[in-house]
């Protein structure tokens, strides 16, 4: 009877979010999802001091060290935040944008559409930003071009999904490889084994179906004009996404690669982009001050400039550090939700539960990707997602010998690419709205997303590059 009480906090934490997302919907994340999990929380150390007795000095050791456990992710997406500043801003994004958009046409556009996004998002790190910047973009020109609602934004969140799971940059990236206690670049690595057969699968599927219609349309590529007048266009800030991949390449500490791309780019806005950065400043001519000023703000605040162009008004809109609060907030809260449910033995009485139901390698990865997409539909975001099921499942596939990457991948297999396809979830209700695509009309067309899972399960099954710890071999 403990064990089933021991899903009180659980189930609390579900209904609290329901209510949460019912009632401020894509704002959730803003503080309500955060409360609701210290609420969950509050349930949770009730309930164990009435089964367990549980000493507060404990609950308080295990939320302490879940919490720190977290700190280098921590700085990792404040990092983040000033590189999806200074890269917006110095051009480098723009830039990207403006030479690709020109690459497409209509018979490959659905193919180059979600290469696109792929790129772009690999470099930002961000699907959200991708698909409301040139994803906006990618809409307008793809219903110029006759193409059907659904598989426009279907080809489009394919592509930022794919480059949000493997960019260094990504939240969701550093989130599952971080709670699980996987190298960033080792969790992305070992991610490329599922993630890049389904993309290439999905990419098959968007050129049949883009030489087989009746697309005659020229496209509407006239914002690009508005974006060279705002921006100084040039191959030559490409460098720094090249100089990153270097970096990356030859295997430096993230948060060394992030500082330095953000530092790289962040001299190229006050070079570069010096009417821009002064504007954000609120300063009408440019001096050494107003450079200053404006470099710091797009690093650290939210920033906006007024191009007259609600596309490119969108697209300039940036959010540096301060952006990244209610993610660390929310990350911070998940992390005492967690330690309350490992102190109080919840967990393990959840985790008792599962075990009798996993044989198998491919069991086991099946259980956590089904994990995944449950909490995504039941706690309606991603973030939260991908902290429970790793909290749920660490020491599972630690105590069976499983390397810690086989569960980060897992993680974003199963919680990260499917976040978008539920409706209330904040990625769909997000994605949804500002493409202006209904999520269950995008979801069909949404290839990667769904077979990701599938993919997952798949290669466990065969057993490729699947490693046991060599205490267990």
């Amino acid at each position: 009877m403990k064990k089933y009480l021991s899903l009180i906090p659980f189930s609390a934490l579900i209904a609290l979010i329901y209510v949460c997302v019912s009632t401020f919907g894509t704002d959730a994340l803003d503080g309500a999802t955060q409360v609701s999990l210290l609420i969950a929380s509050a349930i949770c150390v009730l309930v164990g001091y009435v089964m367990r007795r549980v000493d507060w000095e404990l609950l308080e050791q295990e939320m302490t060290s879940k919490i720190s456990s977290c700190m280098p992710s921590i700085i990792i997406l404040l990092l983040i935040g000033a590189i999806g500043g200074t890269w917006m801003v110095s051009g480098i994004v723009p830039t990207m944008i403006y030479y690709g958009v020109q690459l497409l046409r209509p018979e490959w556009f659905l193919v180059s559409s979600s290469l696109f996004c792929a790129l772009v998002s690999l470099m930002v790190g961000s699907s959200w930003t991708t698909v409301a910047t040139i994803g906006v973009a990618l809409m307008g020109i793809g219903r110029a071009h006759g193409i059907d609602d659904g598989w426009v934004a279907g080809s489009i969140i394919t592509g930022a999904y794919f480059g949000d799971k493997l960019s260094p940059l990504s939240d969701t990236t550093v989130l599952a490889s971080s709670v699980s206690a996987t190298p960033l670049f080792t969790h992305i690595r070992y991610m490329m084994q599922t993630t890049i057969p389904t993309f290439c699968i999905s990419l098959l599927i968007f050129t049949v179906a883009g030489l087989m219609m009746d697309a005659p349309g020229s496209g509407d590529v006239a914002f690009l004009d508005e974006l060279q007048d705002t921006f100084l266009i040039s191959p030559w800030l490409l460098l720094v996404p090249v100089l990153t991949g270097v970096m990356i390449a030859r295997r430096w500490p993230a948060m060394v690669v992030l500082f330095l791309a953000a530092l790289m780019a962040a001299l190229v806005a006050a070079l570069g982009q010096p009417q821009l950065v002064a504007q954000i400043a609120d300063e009408t001519e440019v001096s050494a001050v107003a450079i200053y000023e404006g470099v710091m703000r797009v690093v650290y605040d939210s920033t906006a400039l007024k191009t007259g162009s609600p596309m490119l008004d969108a697209l300039v809109k940036t959010h540096g550090m301060s952006g990244m609060m209610p993610t660390v907030w929310l990350i911070i809260c998940a992390q005492i939700f967690g330690g309350v449910v490992t102190a109080t033995g919840a967990l393990r009485d959840l985790m008792s539960l599962v075990l009798r139901f996993l044989r198998g390698t491919a069991s086991l990865v099946a259980s956590t990707a089904l994990t995944g997409i449950f909490c995504n539909i039941a706690l309606a975001d991603q973030f939260l997602s991908i902290i429970l099921t790793s909290s749920v499942y660490k020491d599972i596939y630690d105590e069976r010998g499983y390397e810690a990457r086989l569960l980060s991948r897992t993680c974003e297999d199963g919680a990260t690419v499917t976040s978008v396809l539920v409706p209330w979830n904040t990625c769909g209700l997000v994605q949804s709205t500002v493409l202006g695509v209904a999520t269950l009309t995008y979801l069909p067309y949404c290839f990667f997303n769904f077979l990701s899972p599938v993919t997952s399960v798949v290669v466990a099954a065969t057993g490729w590059g699947i490693k046991r710890k060599k205490s267990y071999l």
